[in-house]
């Protein structure tokens, strides 16, 4: 008689043995009849994976939150190194703005918007991290446009660099062509295709949630995340087959102009030094891609890495944060800034505050 008698207490008791557990000196919270199904890059909350309790017919989901130290200094980390790359970008926008040698020039053109570009998504990126330390929760509708500014910038910044790679690759391999090819005209042309293009990848899923969801959906609090706003199975359909689909065309840009450069300039008797210049500017521009793309296979990363480290979720996903959405946009003033002997004599006037030698 004594058997069913423990079996209850044990079963009464696994509650509120749940609610107090830690796993690793961190603490796991319990949220009734909620389910969270989000791996965030962009926030300093992880959720876990929810478990479903059907002895007591609800859902149960755990929220992993950093320390209040380290939550600290994540976010000192992260706004500083969002404060030096904007900083330096605008540094360079100023500089594009003051000379007209730069906005004549179409690959200057394309470089500066993708400066551009870095800083909204950066600045996107950095405002939902610290939101989700701050409020946890914020406005639907509020949560959609940031959420929809991120998505836009983030898929922007591979096909900025792979038409400059293009742009490279007709500068060095058909140079008699380059100044009808590329015009600042069209170039303008291609930086609204750019955006049309992630228009065709974002703007559904803003239309299948207006279509879908109530009108009070958007005046409630949620945790502001792309996978906890757009949870339809269409827009994570799409998603995944558009983010395939820009992952192999994008490459095989980058493969075939990196090619054509690199015989280029093992052919080229003059101008070598040139051709050897670009061809190292392709090699950075496969970097930093590499860096970019990991966006459209980032889920594979993430869940790659948990199994890895399953003991540190939160500073797995802090890392993929950091490597996939900030050192992007540390290299792009390194790389076409910095490297560019025109940019950096007229950067110097603007970031040092000296005067540039004639």
């Amino acid at each position: 008689m004594l058997i069913p008698e423990i079996l209850h207490l044990i079963n009464c008791l696994i509650p509120a043995v749940l609610t107090t557990l830690r796993i690793s000196n961190i603490t796991v919270q319990i949220y009734p009849n909620k389910v969270f199904s989000d791996n965030s890059s962009t926030t300093g909350l992880l959720m876990m994976n929810s478990m479903n309790s059907s002895s007591y017919g609800h859902n149960v989901s755990t929220v992993v939150r950093d320390s209040y130290s380290t939550a600290v200094a994540k976010n000192v980390i992260v706004m500083s190194l969002g404060f030096i790359i904007n900083y330096i970008n605008g540094s360079l926008v100023h500089t594009f703005r003051k000379h007209q040698i730069f906005y004549m020039n179409p690959r200057y053109i394309l470089f500066i918007h993708l400066v551009v570009n870095d800083m909204i998504q950066l600045t996107t990126t950095i405002n939902l991290f610290v939101l989700s330390y701050i409020f946890y929760k914020i406005n639907a509708s509020l949560c959609c446009m940031i959420i929809t500014f991120a998505v836009f910038t983030t898929i922007n910044s591979p096909l900025n660099l792979a038409v400059m790679a293009v742009e490279c690759y007709i500068a060095i391999c058909l140079p008699l062509r380059h100044a009808e090819l590329c015009t600042v005209k069209k170039t303008y042309i291609l930086i609204g295709w750019i955006w049309a293009t992630s228009a065709v990848t974002t703007l559904p899923d803003v239309f299948l949630i207006l279509a879908t969801k109530p009108m009070q959906f958007f005046f409630s609090t949620i945790f502001c995340e792309r996978d906890n706003l757009f949870r339809h199975p269409l827009s994570i359909k799409k998603r995944n087959v558009s983010y395939i689909i820009y992952l192999v065309g994008v490459w095989l840009f980058l493969f075939y102009t990196y090619f054509q450069i690199f015989f280029a300039a093992k052919a080229a008797k003059s101008a070598k030094g040139d051709a050897k210049k670009a061809r190292n500017t392709i090699l950075l521009h496969g970097f930093q891609l590499l860096l970019c793309i990991l966006t459209y296979i980032f889920h594979v990363v993430l869940q790659g890495l948990l199994y890895l480290f399953p003991k540190s979720p939160l500073n797995v996903s802090f890392a993929c944060y950091i490597i996939i959405q900030i050192l992007p946009r540390l290299v792009s003033p390194i790389v076409y800034g910095l490297r560019d002997k025109t940019f950096r004599q007229h950067l110097k006037k603007h970031l040092l505050w000296t005067s540039i030698k004639p």
